[in-house]
C-alpha cells in the first residue's frame, strides 16, 4: 500500500486522485490533504479518507474546518495558511505527494516535499515553468522521482519507457484547440467568460480551462517538457488534435513515432504517476477506435493563439523570464475571470509585462529571484490593467 499526500485535494486533480484511492483502497493510503478554501468538501474528504494531517490555505477558515470535523475520531492535525500547506507537503511517511495546487502557489510546497525525500506526482506545471532552474537540482540532490501527472507529459513519459539514452529526436505535444478552435479570429473580441469556460473535451478547473482557450497551457507545457525531458525548444512542436485521443507523441532518431492514446480522462495519467512503474488493472471504459472513427490534426494558428509564441520566447530567454510569463498569465486570467479585462487583453498584458521584464531578468536565478519575478509580473499586470494601456504589437 503506497502512502500519498494530496495538495489541492478539493480541486479537479485532487478529487480525481481521491476517486482513484476510493477505487483502489488496498493500493493507496492518504496521509495528508491540503485545500485552498473549500471547507465543506475538505471536511467530507477528512471523514472518508482519515488523513493524519490536513490544512486549509485560507487561514481564516480554520475555525470553520475545526467545527465541521469536531466529531471525527481520531482527529487529524489541522493547520492553516501557506505554512500549513507546506507542512502537509513534507509530513510523515507519504511516499508520493500529488501537487494539484493551481499556479505558482504550488512551488514552495513542492520544494518542501522534495527536500523531505518525497516523490512528486506533478500536476502543477508551474512548479517547473517558474522554478525549473531551482527545482531540478533539488530533485537530483535528494534522489526523488518527478513523475508527470498531466495527460501530455504522462503520454511522453510513457512513450519514453525503454527508449535508450539519446534515442529521442522530437516531442509532439497535442492540443485540443480549446473552446475557440472553430471560431474565426475576428470573433474573439466578443468572447465572454462563459464562452471561454466551455472546453469541448476535458473537465478541468477554471484557470486551466482559460489557459486552454488561449493555448497558453500548451505554451507552458512546452517549457515544462523542456525541463522534464531535457530537450531544447527546437525539438518540441505543438499540433492541434481536436479529438484529444492521442495525448502526445515522440519521434525517435530513426523517425519512428510512438504515441499514447486514451479517452480524455485525467485519472489515467494520475494513476500511472501513482503506480509507476507498475500497471494497475482498471474497469474503466476501454478505448474503442471504431467509436472514435477518425483522428485529425492541424497546425496551430499563431494569429489566433499568440500566447504559444510568447511562451516559446520566454523559455528560450530563460532565467526568471518563464516565471514572469507564468505570473503575468495567472494575473491576467484572474482579471478576465473577474470580468475586469477582455479575452484579447490576456496576451497583450502578458506580452507587455514580459517586454518590460527584460531589463530585470536574472539568467541564473535563486528561489528568491524567482519569487521576486513572480511578484513583479503580477503587480505589473495589475497596474497595466488599471489603465488598460495594453495595445501591444499586432499578432
Amino acid at each position: 500500500m503506497k502512502a500519498i499526500s494530496i495538495l489541492g485535494s478539493t480541486g479537479s486533480i485532487g478529487t480525481q486522485t481521491l476517486d482513484i484511492v476510493s477505487q483502489y483502497p488496498h493500493q493507496f493510503r492518504v496521509v495528508g490533504l491540503a485545500a485552498l478554501r473549500n471547507v465543506e468538501l475538505l471536511a467530507q474528504q477528512i471523514r472518508e479518507f482519515q488523513p493524519e494531517i490536513a490544512a486549509i490555505g485560507e487561514a481564516q477558515k480554520l475555525p470553520e474546518l475545526q467545527a465541521a470535523i469536531k466529531d471525527v475520531d481520531p482527529q487529524p492535525i489541522l493547520l492553516a495558511g501557506e505554512a500549513g500547506v507546506i507542512e502537509v507537503a513534507h509530513y510523515g511517511d507519504a511516499e508520493v505527494v500529488v501537487t494539484g495546487i493551481v499556479g505558482c502557489a504550488g512551488l514552495l510546497p513542492t520544494i518542501a516535499a522534495i527536500k523531505a525525500g518525497k516523490d512528486i506526482a506533478l500536476a502543477n506545471k508551474e512548479t517547473l515553468i517558474a522554478g525549473g532552474p531551482v527545482v531540478l537540482p533539488l530533485v537530483e540532490q535528494h534522489g526523488v522521482k518527478l513523475l508527470p501527472a498531466d495527460s501530455e507529459h504522462s503520454a511522453i513519459f510513457q512513450c519514453l519507457q525503454g527508449v535508450p539514452s539519446g534515442g529521442l529526436r522530437r516531442i509532439l505535444l497535442t492540443a485540443s484547440g480549446g473552446a475557440f478552435r472553430d471560431w474565426p479570429v475576428e470573433k474573439l473580441s466578443q468572447v465572454s467568460v462563459s464562452d471561454a469556460l466551455k472546453h469541448p473535451n476535458w473537465s478541468m478547473g477554471r484557470k486551466i480551462t482559460i489557459d486552454s482557450a488561449t493555448l497558453m497551457n500548451k505554451g507552458l507545457e512546452v517549457i515544462e517538457a523542456h525541463w522534464l525531458f531535457g530537450v531544447n525548444y527546437d525539438q518540441i512542436e505543438i499540433v492541434i488534435h481536436p479529438q484529444s485521443i492521442i495525448h502526445s507523441l515522440i519521434e525517435l532518431q530513426d523517425t519512428s513515432v510512438l504515441a499514447q492514446l486514451g479517452w480524455p480522462d485525467m485519472r489515467l495519467p494520475l494513476l500511472y504517476a501513482l503506480s509507476w512503474p507498475e500497471r494497475i488493472y482498471t474497469d474503466w471504459q476501454q478505448l474503442d477506435l471504431v467509436k472514435v472513427g477518425q483522428m485529425t490534426f492541424r497546425s496551430p494558428d499563431h494569429q489566433k493563439y499568440p500566447c504559444m509564441q510568447l511562451a516559446y520566447a520566454a523559455g528560450r530567454t530563460g532565467g526568471c523570464m518563464p516565471a514572469a510569463l507564468n505570473a503575468a498569465n495567472e494575473q491576467a486570467v484572474a482579471l478576465f475571470l473577474a470580468e475586469k479585462i477582455q479575452f484579447l487583453d490576456i496576451p497583450r498584458l502578458i506580452e507587455q509585462a514580459c517586454d518590460r521584464y527584460q531589463l530585470h531578468n536574472i539568467s541564473t536565478p535563486t528561489l528568491d529571484d524567482i519569487i521576486a519575478a513572480d511578484q513583479w509580473a503580477r503587480q505589473e499586470v495589475l497596474a497595466m490593467s488599471q489603465t488598460l494601456g495594453c495595445v501591444a504589437k499586432t499578432f
